[in-house]
């Protein structure tokens, strides 16, 4: 057995206080602490908030030799137990991390417990000293035989479930028989949980039906309970996917209040949790081969991200409108935001969407202001993509073949274990049937691994969705991204690819004072600032933009586009008019 004592007595430093007992060592026994959390593809070095590692064995002390950045080596003699102890610091409130305060606590084993070289398949035992006495902990690990902590099978399912600790909103459901509970820390005095329960479990419903059919129960259910472990803050978001859990983290705003009524924020909540739920079969269990053995030390390649977060990311929100949470023209618009987003994105030009998942471990989670024009979101591109051949299959088919009957049939086919690219064009190939089924799955390669345009409009047309382009923002037309303030204005945080700012010598960290002689503290109020321009781009006569760079004034000749030009974004309308055919397709893709 291997085991830890967690001690929060320090919360006020922000340090988690860690005893790790290994019975038997070996007489060189190696320990590291993983450098990476599964789920979240970077190099994160959790060991740079280690500290006072120090080793006993039989009452005396042992030498610990520090190999590298994220290993040690401790001598033994004899067969006594082996303890060591360190602190950990804490105070990191996303999802990947640990953190310990006062009033809460929250931590992954990836940032607490070192691995035991060559022990990594014997039962791993978590306990707790130091905690307030009204504090509550919530986590999925199941608990110990002698009730007094908790027990993990191995090493890697240790490091699968996190712990929320503190003084929290607790509630449970149950969804096709299987226990659910979601905890919420930081909610505000108005915050709705019976609501946020009851549109979980309807998230909860609708995913497991959708994997396992409208009868499933708890024996067809791949987990035996559920946590949602929610922390809710001012600002941020984001959320990570375990076997039986899920860490979130999203603004307290975005919270249902009693008697509101749904608005944006909520839904952006739900698609959050439909999200992470969908991962419980969609990378935790059915995962890309190269991840079939984790290797905690390095980074972990595959090609597959656009598939095991693209294709969640499509279903996401299709599962809140199929969940009866939001209707039709909510989810059409939600679409829409993401085809804008990566329409709006130059890098998909440059990267395809089976690169860009290569490359998460140097360019996804370490995003700067030539982000957009070098790479593609897998999460958005693959979403498109997933939305691009359900669109196909049933388009050819009359709705006789699905996206949805693809990812069953690849689940059935792996046993719920790893695949890889050959499944699931061989799953397409076999689902679109014996006259398409081979031309979608050629379509799927090409989608993924180039860079053209993916045939949305085209494929919407059979579904009754107009596809509307709209007039560009002059954020848009420019070819920038902004970020505004009262206090300091407008500073240009994106300059994309082949635009008129970039082709005009603006830059990232640029900050706009003041356009046609008239000072501005919004984009858009150069719309009112200057002059009416001519319809083509090319005749537009420039104008003079006063730029601040590294504490010098620069005056910049820019001529605006006409707006229509540019960038323009789409927005996807149901046809009122549509035909009856139209209809039931679309009917049948939303409703699954």
């Amino acid at each position: 057995m291997i085991s830890y004592r967690i001690d929060a007595a320090d919360a006020r430093a922000h340090l988690f206080r860690v005893t790790l007992r290994i019975e038997r060592p070996a007489r060189e026994q190696f320990v590291s602490l993983p450098v990476w959390i599964p789920g979240s593809y970077l190099v994160r070095e959790f060991a740079r908030h280690l500290s006072g590692l120090r080793a006993r064995q039989g009452g005396r002390e042992r030498g610990v030799e520090q190999i590298d950045k994220a290993n040690w080596l401790v001598r033994c003699e004899g067969g006594a137990a082996l303890t060591l102890d360190y602190d950990v610091y804490a105070f990191d409130t996303s999802v990947r991390a640990a953190f310990l305060d006062a009033e809460r606590g929250f931590f992954n084993a990836t940032s607490l417990c070192l691995r035991v070289h060559d022990r990594e398949a014997e039962p791993h035992a978590i306990s707790f000293a130091g905690l307030p006495r009204d504090w509550q902990i919530a986590t999925a690990m199941p608990r110990a035989d002698d009730g007094r902590g908790y027990c993990a099978q191995d090493y890697d399912a240790l490091v699968d479930h996190p712990f929320e600790l503190g003084r929290f909103w607790r509630g449970s459901f149950v969804a096709c028989g299987v226990p659910h509970e979601f905890v919420v820390a930081g909610a505000w005095p108005g915050f709705d949980g019976e609501r946020l329960l009851a549109d979980t479990r309807r998230i909860c419903e609708a995913e497991i039906a959708f994997w396992h059919g409208a009868n499933a129960s708890a024996r067809d259910v791949p987990f035996d309970r559920y946590v949602f472990m929610l922390n809710a803050v001012d600002e941020g978001q984001g959320g990570l996917e375990h076997r039986a859990s899920t860490a979130l983290v999203a603004p307290r705003r975005k919270l249902p209040c009693i008697g509101a009524a749904l608005d944006d924020g909520y839904v952006d909540l739900l698609g959050l949790v439909s999200h992470e739920y969908f991962h419980t079969w969609n990378v935790k269990r059915m995962r890309p081969a190269e991840f079939a053995r984790l290797d905690y030390t390095r980074e972990n390649y595959t090609e597959l991200l656009w598939f095991f977060e693209g294709f969640t990311s499509y279903y996401d929100d299709l599962m809140l409108v199929r969940a009866g949470l939001v209707d039709e023209t909510r989810y059409l618009a939600l679409l829409a935001r993401n085809v804008n987003a990566v329409v709006g994105a130059p890098g998909r030009r440059v990267q395809s969407v089976a690169q860009a998942s290569f490359d998460a471990w140097v360019k996804y989670y370490r995003s700067d202001e030539n982000t957009p024009n070098a790479t593609i979101s897998y999460y958005g591109k693959g979403a498109l993509v997933a939305f691009a051949l359900d669109l196909s299959l049933r388009g050819a088919s009359g709705g006789r073949a699905t996206l949805d009957a693809v990812m069953r049939a690849l689940w059935a086919a792996s046993g719920g274990g790893p695949i890889a690219e050959a499944d699931i064009l061989a799953a397409t190939a076999k689902i679109g049937g014996a006259r398409r089924g081979k031309a979608i799955a050629a379509s799927l390669a090409q989608w993924v691994h180039g860079t053209d345009e993916l045939p949305l409009a085209e494929l919407l047309t059979p579904f009754g969705v107009k596809w509307r382009p709209q007039a560009a923002t002059l954020a848009q037309r420019l070819g920038v991204r902004v970020a505004e303030s009262a206090l300091t204005g407008v500073k240009l945080t994106h300059v994309l690819r082949g635009g008129v700012a970039e082709r005009a010598g603006l830059s990232a960290g640029d900050e706009l004072l003041a356009a046609g002689g008239w000072r501005l503290r919004r984009l858009d109020d150069a719309q009112a600032l200057l002059a009416p321009q001519p319809a083509s781009p090319r005749k537009a006569p420039p104008h003079e933009w006063l730029v601040s760079r590294d504490q010098r004034v620069l005056r910049i000749p820019l001529a605006v586009p006409a707006a229509g030009e540019d960038g323009a974004s789409v927005q996807l309308v149901a046809d009122g008019a549509a035909s009856a055919a139209a209809r039931a397709l679309r009917r049948a893709w939303l409703g699954g």
